[in-house]
C-alpha cells in the first residue's frame, strides 16, 4: 500500500453542514440513498416509475438507516441519453413534493446539473444540490446556489456523460483533481455558499485503474477541509474487476464502501441502505 501523502500533518476536516434550521452532524458517517426515476440508470433495481413505489422505497430506506434521500431523473451513465429540461423537471418534482408531503422529516437532495431544476426542486421540498457538473454543464446552477446557499455536493468530471469516457487522459490525478476542487470551492465562497461536500466522482472520466487510485488515497483529500461523499455502489469498477453485473455487484459494494469508510469518507451513496447500516454498526 502506498503511504498517503498527508499521514503525518493533523488536518482539521468540517464535520457539520447547514441544512435548513438545523446542523447535520458528519463526525459519523452518513448514508444517501438513491432513488432513481429514470427509465435507463445503470442498475435496474433502483428505478421507480410510480409516485406510490417512490413513497414505498423512500419508507423503506429511511427505516432501514438513509439520512438523505437524493432524487434523480437524469442517467448520467456513461452514454446516456440527453433528455431535455423539461422531462427531468417532470420526473423529479412531483416525487421531491409526495417525498417532503409524506415524510416532512425526511432530508432529500436533488441530483441534477440544471439550475432551474435544482431551484424547482428547493422550492418542493428539497434540501440539497447534487451536482455531477460542478456548475460547469449549466450557467443557471450557480444563480440558484446564489439564491439558496443550500449544501451542495461538488463532484469531480470532464465533459458529459456522453462524452466523459473519453477524457480520461490526466498528467497527474491527484494534483489535477486538488486544483480542481480548489478552484470551485473559491468561487462557491464568493457566492455565499460555504455547506459543500466533495465527491470524486468514481466512473466519471475515470479509467478503473484510476478509480481504484482516487479510492487508495481517498484520505489525501483531508487539506481541503470538506467531507467527502463516495458513491462507488454497484459501478462497473466492482463488476469489470470482479467478473460480475450490477445486480450481482453488492458484495464487492458492501467492501468498497468499507474502505472509503475507514478512510475517512463522511458520505456514503447507495442503492441498498440496509446493507450499507450494517458497515457503520460493525465499523462505528
Amino acid at each position: 500500500m502506498l503511504k498517503s501523502r498527508v499521514e503525518d500533518i493533523n488536518f482539521y476536516s468540517k464535520r457539520t453542514i447547514r441544512v435548513g434550521e438545523k446542523l447535520l452532524d458528519l463526525s459519523s458517517p452518513r448514508i444517501m440513498g438513491i432513488i432513481n426515476c429514470t427509465p435507463d440508470s445503470f442498475y435496474s433495481g433502483s428505478r421507480f416509475s410510480s409516485l406510490s413505489d417512490v413513497l414505498a422505497e423512500s419508507e423503506k430506506q429511511m427505516k432501514a438507516g438513509a439520512d438523505i434521500l437524493d432524487i434523480g431523473g437524469y442517467s448520467s451513465r456513461p452514454g446516456a441519453e440527453n433528455i431535455s429540461e423539461e422531462e427531468e423537471r417532470q420526473r423529479v418534482i412531483p416525487v421531491i413534493e409526495a417525498i417532503h408531503a409524506q415524510f416532512p422529516e425526511a432530508l432529500i437532495s436533488v441530483d441534477t446539473f440544471r439550475g432551474k431544476v435544482a431551484d424547482e426542486a428547493l422550492q418542493a421540498g428539497a434540501h440539497i444540490i447534487n451536482d455531477i457538473g460542478a456548475f460547469d454543464l449549466d450557467p443557471d446552477m450557480l444563480e440558484t446556489l446564489r439564491k439558496w446557499r443550500c449544501p451542495y455536493i461538488l463532484m469531480h468530471m470532464r465533459g458529459t456523460p456522453q462524452d466523459m469516457q473519453q477524457k480520461t487522459e490526466y498528467s497527474s490525478l491527484f494534483k489535477e483533481m486538488c486544483y480542481f476542487f480548489s478552484e470551485k470551492l473559491a468561487r462557491l465562497h464568493e457566492i455565499g455558499v460555504y455547506d459543500i461536500i466533495l465527491d470524486p466522482g468514481f466512473g466519471f472520466a475515470k479509467t478503473l485503474e484510476q478509480n481504484y487510485e482516487i479510492l487508495e488515497h481517498l484520505e489525501d483529500f483531508r487539506f481541503l477541509n470538506q467531507p467527502l461523499l463516495v458513491g462507488v455502489s454497484r459501478k462497473s469498477m466492482i463488476s469489470k474487476k470482479s467478473g460480475t453485473d450490477a445486480a450481482h455487484a453488492l458484495n464487492g459494494t458492501t467492501v468498497l464502501n468499507t474502505v472509503a469508510l475507514l478512510r475517512q469518507a463522511s458520505v456514503i451513496r447507495v442503492h441498498d441502505v440496509a446493507e450499507a447500516s450494517e458497515i457503520l454498526k460493525l465499523i462505528r
